[in-house]
């Protein structure tokens, strides 16, 4: 398993400006994998309970002081609000001029960052099955980023789950597939679960049933190599349950308002950019 090394003078090689749900997700990855060890994370944290619960659960240093972070960490990753994230970069102006520093903001574009720092910038788009070595990640890397900052970035994030390289201006269609995912995905699992309770199971159960079907209908996708319109071949008898089921969703159109719903969460994330810039 690939790690990042430390020195005396620079004992955590891992440093994170905000650790909650997205950031604290990635964290947890990384120490389930083993890509490092808790004393080569520091994380700098203003929310007291995230602070003490990081610490209970994980054992990683954390601060309330971004310059500690800049002054100690070798790579720096960005796990605030968009809103804030060149403000954070301003704040911790030179001290930052040697290091790469990893954005995990939506709507934030490496040409705006480049702006107001002098590091060099990556952007990851991460999601939070990061936290059981499941996640969905890209990266994109601008001018000033050297093939070992790729490759440090894609050892990381592919020790946590799947990871691409796109392009800046693509982040936003991943952060609408990959980062906003989970939650349509959830949604549909929830919606499966309903039916099945209408149906006449027990709530616990149909939303148990569902979510397992969820999860062995992606792995044998991926593990088969098979296409989605393959595998549905696999499961539909003419005239049987599947039919049926099917039939009702493209008369209600689900595959197109699913479709739909990358769209406006990538139109979004675009729209974030503009009002950002």
């Amino acid at each position: 398993m690939a790690s990042v090394e430390t020195t005396q003078e620079n004992r955590c090689a891992l440093g994170f400006i905000g650790a909650g749900k997205l950031a604290g997700s990635v964290i947890r990855g990384l120490l389930l994998k083993n890509f490092c060890t808790p004393d080569a994370i520091l994380a700098s944290e203003p929310n007291v309970e995230t602070r003490a619960q990081l610490q209970t659960e994980l054992g990683i240093s954390l601060t309330t002081d971004n310059s500690e972070i800049a002054a100690k960490a070798e790579i720096v990753f960005l796990g605030v609000k968009p809103q804030m994230v060149l403000a954070v970069l301003r704040e911790l102006g030179d001290a930052i001029a040697n290091k790469l520093v990893v954005s995990f903001a939506a709507g934030i574009r490496i040409a705006q960052m480049e702006e107001v720092t002098p590091a060099r910038i990556m952007r990851v788009l991460t999601n939070t099955p990061s936290a059981i070595g499941r996640a969905t990640s890209a990266f994109a890397s601008g001018p000033r980023a050297t093939d070992q900052d790729r490759e440090k970035v894609r050892a990381m994030f592919g020790a946590i789950g799947l990871v691409v390289k796109v392009e800046d201006e693509q982040i936003d269609a991943v952060t609408a597939l990959a980062g906003s995912g989970p939650a349509f995905v959830y949604a549909i699992i929830e919606a499966l679960a309903r039916g099945g309770e209408k149906m006449g199971l027990d709530k616990w159960a149909s939303l148990q049933l569902a979510a397992q079907t969820a999860l062995g209908a992606s792995e044998l996708m991926i593990t088969s190599g098979k296409s989605p319109a393959e595998l549905i071949k696999m499961v539909v008898t003419p005239g049987g349950t599947t039919a049926a089921g099917l039939r009702v969703m493209e008369e209600r159109s689900v595959a197109a308002a699913l479709a739909n719903a990358v769209e406006a969460a990538t139109k979004r994330g675009q729209e974030m950019a503009r009002e950002n810039s």
